[in-house]
């Protein structure tokens, strides 16, 4: 079985019913895995360069769980890329750390799927917001695996019975395909 590690991007996932759902399912479905979670490890963004390289490193599969905000990953995500995948690491003419590794996005949106399209809420598709993680992938030599995406699972439904319902639901679904994924690179 290939190594994998699963980052999760979120700022504070005591507040995500959905990533927290899903994350608990994949901790099920995959012990052997490392998981990562950049908001319990650095709540005040100041990262352990060195460890945190070393986790790439040793994995063969890298799960990058986060949901969008303002179109993109999390800030605290989007520091961890900065102060981990540094020249000479990741990229440049001796930043081969992590060349022939798998990159997968999985992933959150308050708005539901549909909203995702041209003419539509969020006016582009999910896939033209991706480009900064699928060159991130491509300029460290990394494999793109691809995204799993939920839609519809926002945090201001989560005091409301039938939408937690919800969203639990479509949780669970989001890990089970993350799951067949995964399966798919072992």
């Amino acid at each position: 079985m290939k190594n994998v590690l699963i980052v999760s991007g979120h700022n504070d996932l005591n507040n995500s019913l959905a990533n927290t759902i899903i994350l608990e399912n994949l901790q099920n479905s995959l012990p052997a895995a490392e998981f990562d979670f950049l908001d319990k490890l650095y709540p005040d963004y100041e990262f352990d360069v060195k460890k945190e390289q070393e986790k790439l490193v040793k994995a063969d599969i890298i799960v990058l769980q986060f949901p969008i905000f303002w179109y993109s990953v999390p800030s605290l995500m989007k520091k961890w890329f900065e102060d981990i995948f540094i020249h000479g690491f990741s990229h440049g003419s001796t930043g081969k750390a992590l060349a022939g590794k798998t990159l997968i996005a999985s992933f959150t949106t308050g708005s539901p799927a549909e909203a995702y399209k041209h003419g539509g809420m969020q006016n582009y598709t999910l896939d033209e917001f991706l480009p900064p993680l699928i060159q991130l992938a491509a300029i460290s030599g990394m494999n793109w695996g691809g995204y799993v995406h939920t839609g519809g699972v926002s945090y201001a439904s989560r005091n409301d019975e039938a939408a937690q319902k919800e969203i639990k639901e479509k949780s669970f679904q989001h890990a089970q395909r993350l799951m067949e994924k995964l399966t798919a690179l072992f």
